[in-house]
């Protein structure tokens, strides 16, 4: 009752409080209406379902399928036609599952959480990017690729190149990793999504974990 007195509350709801009272149970749970004709009681402005169906059918037309109610409302009213309003569209397509996914509005996916590495030593997690780089020449600039050890801050491999190439990447990856002595068991190594980064080539060459 949120601190109102049972006479008080009683008459806002239009109740006697000896109705209320009875509605209680002993424990203090509310029991279910009792009075004639209580659950056929309708909200004077409850959609039909008529003007449910007319809304569901509104919203599967090729040209609204793919749009929420937010834009439905406002190209119907633009044609002079009024169905409901805007929250009332959500309601109904909330009722009848179709909020989320309707039309060619692809299904809501579940992104994983990023993972997270910890270096406690040297040739456990790399870092690598590649890095523009501007040149004195108008029009032309340079592409530096560069691997970075995490725990050491060493300078890994580095190479300057004037094309952005998975390729490339390769073969820079392959020559650390036999300086290192670490061909066999190669470190985690973490990069943007770049296309590079995430080229066929580079994938297949070595096990790419990312944060």
């Amino acid at each position: 009752m949120g601190g109102a007195s049972r006479y008080q509350a009683a008459a806002v709801i239009g109740i006697s409080e000896r109705t209320l009272k009875r509605w209680r149970s002993e424990r203090g749970a509310i029991v279910e209406d009792q009075r004639p004709h209580a659950g056929q009681r309708r909200q004077p402005h409850q959609l039909t379902h008529e003007e449910e169906q007319a809304i569901l059918n509104t919203c599967h037309r090729s040209e609204y399928q793919s749009l929420p109610p937010s834009q439905i409302v406002p190209l119907l009213a633009d044609e002079g036609v009024y169905l409901a309003s805007e929250s009332s569209f959500y309601r109904v397509l909330k009722k009848h599952h179709q909020q989320h996914h309707r039309g060619r509005m692809k299904p809501r996916r579940s992104v994983p959480e990023p993972t997270s590495f910890t270096a406690t030593g040297p040739n456990q997690v790399w870092s690598w990017d590649i890095s523009y780089c501007a040149s004195v020449v108008r029009g032309q600039h340079w592409y530096l690729y560069l691997i970075m050890d995490i725990y050491s801050r060493k300078i890994i491999a580095w190479e300057v190149h004037d094309t952005e190439s998975g390729e490339l990447a390769k073969q820079l990856l392959e020559r650390a990793l036999l300086r290192e002595g670490c061909w066999h068991q190669p470190p985690v190594l973490h990069s943007d999504n770049g296309a590079p980064m995430t080229s066929y080539t580079l994938k297949v060459m070595v096990s790419i974990k990312k944060w």
